[in-house]
């Protein structure tokens, strides 16, 4: 992307007033993203972005800045101006740069960007024609098409110098269904690590059938009873309420500053023994997983919690240096606009002994939560507040009839405690993460769990 002496002019620029660490971050972007809606393309936009991040460390000290002006002098600027912000103790030194080679995890067959936006559309319209057509009274369909190709360098004063090529694709569909005065909508947005064959070889009729089904069988659905009830979460994206309720808290931008319940506590039990917790940037292929993270270290499985013992956190670079640690491979960023920290990549409940039969057979009563949607949680406490796209009342062993309104409200540190059953049907599912460095892929997964109590929030008393 730009010389090698350039590169290392610029990292010494950087370390020109005290610094003892510079790092350079070069993206060269390529997305298209396509929406349809009433049952033709309404929008489609390519794009090309490219820019330069540059980053200096004095002890716990971080100056980030970025700059699309890719001459040398621009770049010498850029490094000169971040680096007066630094007041080290002398001038740093750069070790002399290795390229490293690394065999790719995450084979591409069919690059997009090769693509023309017709063989795009089409799959668009399949999944369209799908969902329409699974019943009458489906009025709207919504789906739409990303895909992006991210080259990057990174290099840094320590002698790293690594290149990757990263290729995200995903498909998007919204079902909307009416009848009378109802309206409920269903959605499902499948993703991964992959070329344009990831789109040639989705079950569209399984994901679009999926979306307006949800949509369909929610319209005549009961108002969720309120009160503590335990709760079956089934498998995929149910893992986003762990996502966000504790992986969130075994990142180390919080668990260093002692923002997080878990903070300090490794080799404690926080889980019952059925439950491990893993982030795995190394599952081929899948939409959050990644080569090497964006400070080009290669990612890897890190076992947070195994068998309820906390074992360890998510670190990326500068926040091994507070916890005196080293990296997990686990620094992430949206672009080179943002300076990176440490982040998930595809986190999920490792797969238990349980049936999904067994589970339900031996609930007597409780909620069946099938699709998580969306939620918020205080990162800091644990504290969430979570919607349930689809759920339904389970009693005396059995899944009765689908009820509607269910919000799951709860602490994640206190969740995990009350898991009494794991299942073995391990799922994951594609979500996309925004936190301080931007919006990120990421999986979240898990088999069918049980949680023996959660306050569920629903719109009638029990």
């Amino acid at each position: 992307m730009i010389k090698q002496s350039i590169i290392e002019n610029v990292l010494n620029a950087a370390l020109s007033t005290g610094g003892d660490f510079s790092e350079i971050f070069i993206e060269d972007k390529y997305v298209n993203n396509i929406a349809l809606q009433s049952n033709k393309i309404e929008k489609s936009i390519s794009g090309r972005d490219f820019g330069i991040g540059i980053r200096i460390f004095s002890g716990l000290q971080s100056i980030y800045t970025y700059t699309n002006d890719i001459s040398e002098e621009g770049l010498l600027l850029a490094a000169k101006r971040a680096a007066l912000a630094i007041k080290g103790g002398g001038t740093g030194t750069i070790h002399p740069l290795q390229k490293e080679i690394f065999n790719p995890i995450h084979q591409i067959a069919q690059m997009p960007q090769t693509v023309e936006h017709a063989r795009k559309a089409s799959i668009m319209r399949q999944a369209n024609e799908i969902a329409r057509n699974y019943d009458e009274r489906i009025r709207q369909v919504g789906i739409r098409y990303m895909d992006e190709e991210q080259n990057i360098l990174i290099a840094n004063s320590e002698g790293k110098f690594v290149e990757d090529t990263r290729v995200h694709s995903r498909l998007a569909i919204q079902a909307t269904a009416s009848e009378g005065n109802e309206l409920q909508t269903g959605f499902y947005g499948p993703g991964a690590h992959a070329g344009f064959e990831f789109m040639e070889n989705l079950d569209l009729t399984h994901y679009a059938g999926e979306a307006a089904r949800i949509a369909v069988t929610m319209l005549h659905a009961e108002e969720c009873p309120s009160g503590k009830f335990p709760v079956i979460i089934d498998n995929e994206f149910g893992g986003v309420i762990f996502h966000e309720a504790c992986g969130h808290g075994l990142e180390a931008t919080a668990v260093a500053k002692n923002n997080s319940v878990f903070a300090n506590r490794v080799g404690e039990r926080v889980a019952p023994e059925i439950v491990t917790y893993i982030d795995d940037g190394t599952l081929p292929n899948e939409w959050g997983s990644l080569n090497i993270d964006d400070e080009g270290e290669k990612t890897r499985k890190n076992v947070l919690i195994e068998n309820g013992i906390l074992k360890g956190y998510l670190i990326d670079k500068l926040n091994a240096r507070r916890m005196k640690t080293e990296s997990t491979g686990s620094s992430r960023r949206q672009s080179y606009r943002f300076s990176p920290t440490s982040r998930m990549t595809n986190t999920y409940i490792a797969p238990g002994i349980s049936t999904p039969e067994d589970i339900i057979a031996s609930t007597e009563y409780g909620i069946y939560a099938k699709y998580m949607g969306g939620g918020q949680v205080n990162p800091a406490t644990g504290d969430y507040n979570f919607a349930v796209e689809e759920a339904y009342i389970v009693k005396d062993g059995k899944i009765t009839h689908p009820v509607r309104g269910a919000t799951l409200i709860g602490n994640g540190a206190k969740t995990l405690q009350l898991v009494d059953r794991v299942g073995n049907n391990l799922a994951h599912g594609a979500g996309m993460c925004g936190a301080m460095s931007g919006s990120l892929p990421v999986n979240v997964g898990q088999p069918m769990i049980r949680v023996s109590e959660i306050t569920v929030g629903g719109t009638k008393g029990e």
